[in-house]
């Protein structure tokens, strides 16, 4: 009987597409995504089903969107009765792991969400998604000195250093101290990074911030103004993490066997000062689109492959399900749905709730009451700077 592929998924947060060599990013260095990129494929035209963290994860790991999935408002807890891709992986014999950032929990509304009181809230096992072995924090949005608890760590813990350096460590060794002890079931690991988010004056490693001056805006960034000013100081810092984030991820894809089947993320972008705008939650593709790199079928897959198909992480659920299975997987999509189920009253963020589809050359976006509110022809306009909404006056389908 077939024991398994080997699944990883590395997701990070606030990664948005654009921001990788492989994109052609002159700002960014991304040597480990760039060279994953080339083992395997490269799903140019991902989407997150919901441009903001609780929600993106939500349905991540259920392969159901928001609200369906149980997660309607930002601090909405993943409902513990609910099945998550960790429980049927662990149906098929597999081992499951998660290392990092959960953000799914019962949280507490009045506390501060930057700091030590989230990072060190207790997420009791039943409320762990069905994962067997876990070790990471709810939030707090410590870049540095991370604190972890779990299943090796009943009370949290500081750690010393840059948190995508920390959590990959950390699986890297379990992982290593698991085929030491010749475990020979299939393991479905997740890790869980915060990096690139915010702050992003927040130290970032050895690496240093890059200059302002010299960061390349896309055409889409007012130019000028306050606006750009802020966007330079921001991606100067976000640029940097970046460069540290996918060298720590690169440690650990190196330390893993060939023949694991490989899922590198994010849960959304950040608009970075696109159409004047910061942050996420909105419907613009810095907010929506998401790295996405593939090495499937463990290794001996497509290589250097550039698939234009409008994945969208609900998607992943699925595909690793085929793998399991010695499936491959292919998307059947014409269009990816794209959403926000409420609004999160924090600064910067969307104002509003909305719905859409997105396919690799349309994109279309209505209002809560069903009105157009965008669209836009990706193919000969994507930086999105002409709204068809406004000329036509109602929206299509984006399929």
């Amino acid at each position: 009987m077939d024991r398994g592929r080997d699944i990883l998924w590395i997701v990070t947060t606030q990664w948005r597409a654009q921001a990788t060599g492989a994109a052609g990013d002159p700002n960014a260095c991304t040597p480990a995504f760039d060279a994953l990129a080339a083992e395997g494929v490269n799903f140019v035209e991902a989407t997150t089903p919901h441009p903001f963290g609780p929600f993106a994860r939500a349905a991540l790991l259920t392969g159901v969107p928001s609200p369906e999935n149980g997660v309607r408002e930002y601090f909405d807890p993943l409902p513990r009765e609910v099945r998550t891709v960790a429980h049927d992986l662990a149906a098929r014999g597999y081992d499951t792991a998660w290392f990092g950032k959960w953000h799914l929990a019962e949280r507490d509304r009045a506390a501060p969400l930057v700091g030590e009181t989230h990072a060190r809230m207790i997420v009791p096992p039943e409320a762990r998604g069905g994962f067997e072995f876990w070790e990471g924090f709810e939030g707090g949005f410590l870049i540095n000195e991370p604190w972890l608890h779990g299943t090796r760590l009943p009370t949290p813990y500081p750690f010393s250093g840059y948190q995508s350096d920390v959590l990959c460590a950390r699986a890297r060794e379990w992982l290593a101290q698991r085929r030491s002890r010749g475990v020979d079931r299939p393991v479905f690991c997740v890790v869980s990074l915060e990096p690139p988010h915010p702050p992003y004056a927040a130290p970032a490693g050895l690496v240093e911030p890059r200059d302002p001056e010299a960061i390349t805006l896309a055409g889409n960034v007012p130019g000028g103004g306050a606006v750009e000013v802020r966007a330079r100081r921001e991606l100067a810092g976000y640029y940097a993490h970046i460069v540290a984030t996918d060298r720590a991820i690169g440690g650990l894809v190196a330390s893993v066997p060939k023949h694991t089947c490989i899922v590198w993320t994010s849960v959304h972008g950040d608009m970075h000062g696109a159409h004047g705008l910061f942050r996420k939650g909105w419907p613009h593709e810095e907010s929506v689109r998401v790295p996405l790199v593939v090495r499937g079928d463990g290794g001996r897959g497509p290589r250097g492959v550039v698939d234009r198909s409008p994945i969208s992480l609900l998607d992943l659920r699925e595909m690793a399900l085929a793998w399991a299975g010695g499936r491959t997987w292919s998307c059947a999509r014409t269009s990816a749905p794209i959403s926000m189920p409420s609004v999160v009253a924090l600064p910067d963020q969307c104002d509003c709730t909305w719905s859409g589809e997105r396919s690799a050359t349309h994109k279309v976006v209505r209002r809560a009451d069903g009105s157009p509110w965008f669209e836009f022809d990706l193919g000969s306009d994507p930086l999105e700077l002409h709204n068809l909404a406004v000329r036509t006056g109602q929206g299509r389908s984006a399929s």
